[in-house]
């Protein structure tokens, strides 16, 4: 069974990697670089200070807390454990893999660390702002960015769901544990919640 699962993600990996052009290499290589999405990351911040004033800085710790686990559980607890090269490591595989400006990345590739992060982060945040046509998009955003991942070589497609799972995961536990803390001690605290103040 293993074997077979193994083989079929080859398969679909060499599959998608194969898909590849000028233009396509070009934006799947800027869609997967960090620093593109910053604006994004800003815009959630910004939409999060407004719905949730001074407890947002309760919730940077959060926001804080997640992005840490999230990495520190895709390398430390997946990538080291289950030691499974990247498809540019694997010898069989190698020769026939589409690299980009000829960057692999790491020896190990179970689990891709940028699904886990952006799916722990999309999950959270969606969590938080619960507005459906921001749901569907960011997860469009994260889905492309894992897709991108296999494209340029450097993950299985199973990596990337497993990922995906992963962090999504973290991204709900670390919610539910924000929620617990913003209704013990955030919600009804004058300082943090200035709304229950005026009521008073």
């Amino acid at each position: 069974m293993l074997e077979l699962l193994e083989k079929t993600d080859q398969s679909l990996f060499l599959l998608i990697n194969g898909w590849h052009s000028p233009f396509w290499d070009q934006v799947m290589w800027l869609v997967s670089t960090k620093w593109l999405w910053i604006p994004l990351y800003l815009f959630i911040l910004g939409w999060l200070i407004k719905i949730y004033n001074r407890r947002f800085l309760i919730l940077l710790i959060f926001i804080i807390l997640l992005v840490v686990v999230t990495d520190q559980t895709s390398v430390h607890l997946f990538k080291e454990v289950f030691r499974r090269l990247r498809p540019c490591h694997n010898e069989t595989l190698a020769p026939m893999v589409h690299l980009v400006k000829g960057h692999c990345g790491g020896l190990y590739s179970f689990v891709s660390s940028h699904a886990t992060n952006m799916f722990g982060i999309a999950t959270f945040a969606a969590l938080l702002i619960r507005n459906r046509t921001f749901t569907i998009i960011i997860y469009l955003i994260v889905t492309w960015i894992g897709y991108s991942r296999i494209y340029l070589g450097v993950h299985f497609p199973g990596d990337v769901v497993a990922g995906a799972i992963v962090g999504s995961l973290l991204g709900w536990l670390i919610f539910l544990l924000f929620r617990e803390t913003d209704r013990r001690w955030l919600e009804h605290n004058p300082y943090f919640n200035p709304v229950n103040k005026e009521k008073r």
